[in-house]
């Protein structure tokens, strides 16, 4: 009889384990949460996924729920007020990254360029789906993710190196890096068909 568990990444913290079992892994195809989730991603840098998950309301409340034409918008005023607000990462580079990855999202959509069909073509539109049995055959970067970083560089978007885009990849269903025992492998499988 096979016993099937979560992922070991999430461990047993109950906000780790709700996002584990809730988001992490499924499609998301809506442009301004994907913008959302690949600003959260690049505020991880050199963090755990945790304290940028804990801090997720604080964010959202900060930079106006992600509204890319709000954020675009902000000023030398706006980045002090988020360089004092305790609740997000403080740090001017990754404060000024979301302002920047905001109006390079506006740039692309002014192109016509929805962004959820602009990430989606790096995967042909349907998740891949990986069978991995271990953590340790989790790879950090992919392929694919190195071909988007470069794609979303070019693109004017920051804080979009192959890790954490492959990270996002992971969070957002482009990929289903669930291990074959857990739960949530079969059921992401079938929200990707």
């Amino acid at each position: 009889m096979t016993t099937h568990t979560r992922c070991p990444w999430c461990g047993t913290d109950p906000l780790y384990v709700h996002y584990h079992d809730t988001v992490w892994g499924r499609p998301e195809y809506d442009d301004q949460a994907l913008f959302e989730k690949l600003c959260l991603d690049g505020q991880q840098a050199g963090l755990s996924w945790i304290t940028i998950l804990r801090k997720h309301d604080s964010y959202r409340a900060a930079y106006d729920h992600f509204d890319p034409e709000a954020i675009a918008r902000y000023d030398d005023a706006k980045v002090a007020q988020l360089l004092a607000n305790p609740g997000i990462v403080r740090n001017r580079l990754k404060v000024q990254s979301i302002i920047r990855n905001a109006r390079a999202y506006l740039a692309l959509r002014e192109r016509g360029e929805g962004f959820a069909d602009f990430l989606w073509s790096f995967v042909d539109g349907r998740p891949v789906q990986n069978q991995w049995r271990t953590l340790a055959e989790v790879p950090a970067t992919s392929p694919v993710s190195e071909a988007m970083s470069k794609a979303l560089r070019q693109r004017g978007f920051t804080f979009v190196g192959p890790t954490i885009v492959y990270a996002f990849m992971q969070a957002c269903g482009l990929v289903n890096d669930h291990l074959l025992d857990c739960p949530q492998h079969h059921e992401c499988r079938q929200l990707g068909q």
